[in-house]
């Protein structure tokens, strides 16, 4: 997490833009998206499989990770899906195979293997240098860039992002919340 940065709306943009194109455009778009939306740790999202974002032929609403994939696997997290994130969902789940354990985020290599999470940082830092974006990106940037959505959508409610993010600790929700320098200025000229 240290060192890694949110990123902003132009840059999703940008990073969306540039994955839709090539060979696993469905799958890495999604990837950044539910990331995005969800806040989900890169490991929690490669964990999930079709059953998970599909019940009764239809995207679920609410999508969950089961305990055993959670950090700490003290207990699972369920989220509501944001819309964007639903029909990033189903343009997947078209083009599996319709088998409930199938993972959602499918490796090349391997019958039913989940990509790995080296291969997602590939996947995101490849993007990120054709986008031209500076600082460090990885993967544990989808989940500060929910964290800062969240913290601003909720009028600055971190409480409110605490559980969003599933943390046990207000501290834990803080060290995610990214400062900028152009707030602290402004913060100062204020006072």
């Amino acid at each position: 997490m240290k060192g890694c940065r949110p990123l902003s709306d132009p840059e999703i943009e940008a990073l969306l833009a540039y994955l839709a194109q090539g060979r696993a455009s469905v799958r890495d778009r999604t990837l950044i998206l539910l990331g995005i939306r969800t806040g989900f740790r890169i490991s929690e999202l490669l964990s999930l499989r079709i059953s998970n974002a599909v019940q009764s032929g239809k995207i679920v609403g609410r999508i969950s990770v089961a305990r055993r994939h959670m950090k700490g696997k003290k207990s699972s997290r369920e989220l509501v899906l944001h819309p964007q994130a639903q029909a990033a969902l189903a343009e997947l789940v078209a083009t599996l195979p319709q088998l409930p354990e199938s993972f959602l985020f499918r490796s090349r290599e391997g019958e039913n293997q989940p990509l790995n999470r080296r291969s997602a940082w590939v996947v995101l830092r490849n993007a990120a240098v054709a986008c031209g974006l500076e600082g460090k990106v990885a993967t544990h940037s989808l989940r500060k860039t929910f964290a800062r959505r969240c913290y601003e959508k909720s009028g600055r409610d971190i409480r409110k992002v605490q559980e969003a993010m599933g943390h046990a600790n207000l501290n834990s929700t803080a060290a995610y919340i990214a400062v900028n320098q152009d707030e602290v200025d402004d913060l100062i000229l204020k006072s």
